[in-house]
């Protein structure tokens, strides 16, 4: 497609990048966190001490 004149590919691309950055904004801000729950979750750390 060489034949196509430069605006139209800048269209696209301005287009392409709209869209683009509308669907990272829409999928960012429907995102809904759950309320944490009272109990605390224990993490278990094993410490090593690694001897060379």
């Amino acid at each position: 497609m060489p034949q196509m004149m430069p605006l139209s590919w800048l269209s696209l691309y301005i287009f392409f990048s709209l869209m683009l950055l509308m669907f990272t904004f829409m999928n960012y801000y429907s995102y809904i966190p759950q309320a944490n729950s009272s109990e605390k979750k224990n993490i278990n750390i094993k410490v090593m001490n690694w001897k060379w």
